[in-house]
């Protein structure tokens, strides 16, 4: 990527702006609400022809996971989408709710915003990523959130949800498969040691990235963390 792409600057520490952390005392159990899949479809965008993935729809009994993605889902722009580091995209039931409000649409539930598990009891403000699950007989771990694209704004009916969707912070965030294994609606989710040195939550990276500011601390930081795709990485060396 462009170097410079995130500058850096002396005298700050990491901001968790949006989206604040479950109080531990009240949190809620964390379960798999939904599956949601879908194979790639053209739709009309100004006259063109697009092909998407971004529309799922909740499917019922186990699923197979498989390493880049779940038995019956497909994506179709493999430049931006799928792969081992975003072979499964999660978003909070608890962030739908959110959303039903704001934008005044009640019709929005599990798979309205392009994820393949709709969960609760997990937030960005909590997630770190590194941070390990286990959901059925598969194990994840968690990469990186899903920064939004036209196709979100496209499918909610909304040109700015884009924009409005990452200064929110609820943007959801991907998982790798470290495990294949078969899951189903209603499965508890277990967390697991993590591997990493330090935690950077989901909702610190996406602020950093928001605001493209950063002290050396938090970059060598992020360039620590093994679950980071080196994506991120080479943009971050970018200024490094």
């Amino acid at each position: 990527m462009v170097s410079g792409w995130w500058r850096v600057e002396a005298g700050r520490g990491w901001r968790n702006r949006s989206v604040a952390p479950v109080n531990i005392g009240q949190k809620p159990p964390m379960k798999l609400i939904s599956i949601n899949v879908g194979t790639p479809q053209l739709v009309s965008i100004h006259g063109k022809q697009v092909e998407t993935g971004f529309f799922k729809m909740p499917v019922s009994g186990p699923v197979a996971v498989n390493q880049l993605n779940l038995e019956g889902d497909g994506q179709a722009d493999l430049t931006v989408h799928g792969g081992h580091d975003k072979a499964v995209y999660l978003y909070p039931w608890e962030n739908i709710v959110y959303w039903r409000k704001a934008l005044q649409r009640n019709d929005l539930g599990p798979g309205s915003f392009g994820e393949n598990l709709t969960v609760e009891g997990l937030s960005e403000g909590e997630v770190a990523i590194g941070d390990e699950f286990a959901i059925g007989t598969a194990r994840f771990v968690v990469t990186q959130p899903r920064l939004p694209c036209f196709k979100l704004a496209l499918a909610l009916e909304t040109p700015s949800r884009p924009k409005t969707f990452l200064e929110s912070g609820r943007t959801g965030w991907y998982l790798r498969v470290l495990q294949e294994g078969t899951i189903q609606a209603g499965d508890e989710i277990y967390p697991l040691p993590s591997r990493e040195p330090t935690r950077v939550t989901i909702a610190e990276f996406v602020e950093l990235y928001r605001i493209k500011r950063a002290t050396r601390e938090q970059i060598d930081k992020l360039l620590s963390l093994a679950a980071l795709p080196e994506e991120w990485k080479d943009r971050l060396r970018g200024v490094s």
